[in-house]
């Protein structure tokens, strides 16, 4: 008899939790034959947790526990004991994440709503530098590549954080934080590869110039193999990129320090592309190998008047190239920020700051996507204030502030927020926020003609039916009012508890509506014009709970729940429901680890304009992942990661248009690291 889905679903997850439970005994297992007595887990307790100091709520430093937003840490231990080899997947541990991949090379990442290729209202930022692209107003997660060894912290705010942060910064703000060039000294090198990370390596030297001066170079390259198609076909996604940077940090005097950072990149990127065609048979296959180069130069200073007093001045450089079948751009971009902190008597902690943003694009056009102009300017100039009262000492605090912007799509924007943060007891710690926040228009929104689909003729047309996006030069920006709720529950140096609860109200949200048909010889062209004439709104809520359970085992579980409510849910499809991760970190000897990491994500939906159905349904799905790593001397790593081990493969997420649904497959790599 032939199972149903659910009945399959279940023996997934039975065999997931058998596996786990199977695991956990082991361990319990082997602890009573004294292992217990060994050195402690990680290098950060759930207790130093909380008390990282973080910067990207408040744009100053905060503990963890105290900031008033939903804000998660990813650390580097978690980096290393994940086994992942991307930042995008490392996402996936962040609560209220939707974290998918699409194929070899593409990731769709959203916060607090429906996600896509390019999710347009989630800010990314590596040291305070903006990775997201204005052509389409998202990220392209393939070419966001650092070593991970050297990424200190990623700060995960899930909620607005536009008042600090500006336009775009809707649904969420993910901060990739670096390590200083002194916590990076002496030399490091890992190399590796498996079944679908073919090859890797890496290497990086740190160094000292003086009494305070440090720097350190690296370089590192991959190559990783393609998936396949759900047919089992080829997918013909396999891609490789290579990348080198620098960083030197230098304390100029007492008061002064300086940062010059920067990185470059360049990659061939393979994918298969399904593109539309008004002549028979009306999609053209495309092997296509996308070429992508960039490159960045940041430069800091930071200026500390007293303990209560300091000022940052950041200017950046960012340049970067995408050459592929059906889009060929250019952008350069600059930018310059400016923010000063200090206290001002007993009660108020101010910080405020301006920004003035440039960039310039050139852009080449195709047979499926055209822009007027095809080359354009665009600036952005921006303040913003905030301050954080003290209402009652140590207990209560009232945070107010606002951006105040003007870009030379929408003109001018205001984005307040208001928090208030309640320590009610050491352990019981609350806080609610209101906040307004606006993503502006991308490039597309506003100046494209995009041929999405090709309808083939049919009874109903004699001449097949070209569906075209046409921008709206005179594109809203889209707003967001949100609202949220939090409560941490920290009762000892071990447990931690952490809820968040919001309702977001969306308006002006991006409309699609057919136009009036044109004749176009051997063809009819179809407009889909581009506006603002939707509300949407979503809630749900987020918890995620570390608990140091002996000091040979740690446990991270997340969860999040998610509902949204679309009045066209024809362009969005539905996100996954519910979503868990269970993390484990077992130390089976003072130099042997494992780690597990368990995820379950719900069905969803996706839209895809090349599938018949329109709509593609995204069963839910039950991950395992397994990393066993043992060091012979403290110096040298020894890792196997198995990654998605409970299934040969399964379809994670389908791109809007241009592609077949691609199914992520079972890995297994090994890699060594050496430093000294």
């Amino acid at each position: 008899m032939t199972k149903s889905a659910s009945d399959r679903t279940l023996d997934i997850i039975g065999k997931g939790l058998m596996m786990l439970f199977t695991t956990f005994s082991l361990l319990f297992y082997l602890s009573r034959l004294g292992m217990a007595q060994t050195q402690d887990l990680t290098e950060m307790s759930i207790e130093e947790l909380m008390n990282i100091q973080v910067t990207s709520v408040s744009k100053k430093a905060q503990h963890l526990s105290d900031s008033a937003a939903a804000i998660f840490v990813i650390t580097n231990d978690d980096l290393r004991k994940s086994g992942v080899t991307s930042i995008a997947d490392a996402l996936r541990m962040v609560p209220g994440l939707n974290v998918t991949r699409i194929d070899s090379n593409k990731w769709a990442i959203n916060s607090r709503s429906s996600t896509s290729r390019f999710s347009d209202k989630l800010l990314v930022l590596m040291d305070g530098r903006s990775v997201y692209t204005h052509y389409f107003s998202g990220v392209y997660w393939e070419v966001q590549d650092i070593m991970l060894q050297d990424i200190k912290r990623i700060e995960v705010i899930r909620g607005p954080g536009a008042t600090l942060w500006g336009a775009n910064a809707v649904n969420g703000v993910i901060n990739i934080i670096t390590k200083s060039a002194a916590d990076t000294q002496g030399a490091f090198m890992s190399a590796g590869g498996g079944s679908i990370e073919k090859v890797f390596a890496e290497a990086r030297y740190g160094g000292r110039i003086g009494t305070d001066s440090y720097y350190r170079v690296y370089a590192k390259g991959f190559e990783r193999g393609e998936f396949e198609f759900i047919d089992g076909e080829d997918a013909g996604d396999e891609w490789g990129m290579r990348q080198g940077g620098f960083r030197f940090d230098s304390r100029l005097n007492a008061s002064d320090g300086l940062t010059v950072q920067g990185d470059v990149y360049d990659g061939d990127i393979d994918q298969k592309l399904y593109l539309p065609t008004t002549t028979p048979p009306f999609i053209s296959t495309v092997d296509d190998e996308t070429d992508v180069s960039g490159g960045n130069l940041l430069g800091r200073w930071q200026r500390t008047f007293s303990s209560t007093s300091d000022l940052t001045l950041m200017a950046y450089y960012d340049r970067s190239r995408r050459k592929e079948a059906w889009t060929d751009q250019e952008r350069d971009s600059f930018d310059l920020d400016l923010q000063h902190h200090f206290r001002m008597g007993e009660r108020n902690n101010i910080i405020w700051g301006a920004r003035y943003y440039w960039t310039n694009d050139e852009f080449g056009n195709t047979s499926i996507i055209t822009l007027d102009p095809t080359t354009r300017t665009d600036e952005l100039f921006s303040i913003f204030l905030q301050d954080q009262i003290t209402l009652y000492r140590d207990r209560l605090w009232l945070t107010l502030g606002s951006k105040f912007e003007h870009n030379d799509y929408t003109g001018f924007e205001m984005q307040p927020s208001g928090r208030l943060f309640w320590a009610a007891a050491d352990e019981h710690k609350l806080w609610a926020a209101v906040s307004r926040a606006v993503r502006t228009p991308s490039r597309i929104e506003s100046d494209s003609t995009l041929v999405n689909d090709v309808v083939p003729p049919s009874s109903s047309s004699p001449l097949p039916i070209a569906l075209t996006l046409v921008g709206n030069e005179n594109f809203e920006a889209e707003a967001l009012i949100a609202y949220e709720l939090g409560y941490r529950f920290l009762p000892d140096p071990v447990f931690s508890l952490d809820l968040a609860l919001f309702y977001n109200d969306y308006d002006n949200h991006r409309s699609a509506e057919t136009g009036t048909p044109t004749f176009q010889g051997t063809y009819i062209k179809q407009p889909v014009n581009l506006g603002n004439n939707y509300s949407t709104h979503t809630y749900g809520g987020e918890a995620s709970v570390g608990w140091q359970a002996r000091n040979w085992l740690k446990l991270d579980l997340a969860y999040s729940y998610l509902e949204c409510n679309f009045e066209d849910s024809n362009q969005l499809g539905r996100a996954p429901r519910h979503q868990v991760s269970l993390r484990s970190a077992v130390k089976l000897h003072a130099d042997v680890d494992l780690d597990v990491w368990l995820r379950y994500m719900d069905d969803a939906t996706t839209v895809n304009v090349n599938e018949a159905a329109y709509f593609y349904a995204i069963d839910d799905y039950l991950t395992l992942d397994l990393r066993l790593a043992w060091r012979p001397i403290p110096s040298l790593e020894m890792s196997i990661v198995g990654q998605n081990l409970l299934d040969s493969n399964h379809l994670e997420f389908v791109q809007e248009a241009y592609s077949r649904p691609t199914e992520v497959p079972r890995s297994v790599y090994a890699k060594i690291s050496y430093g000294f």
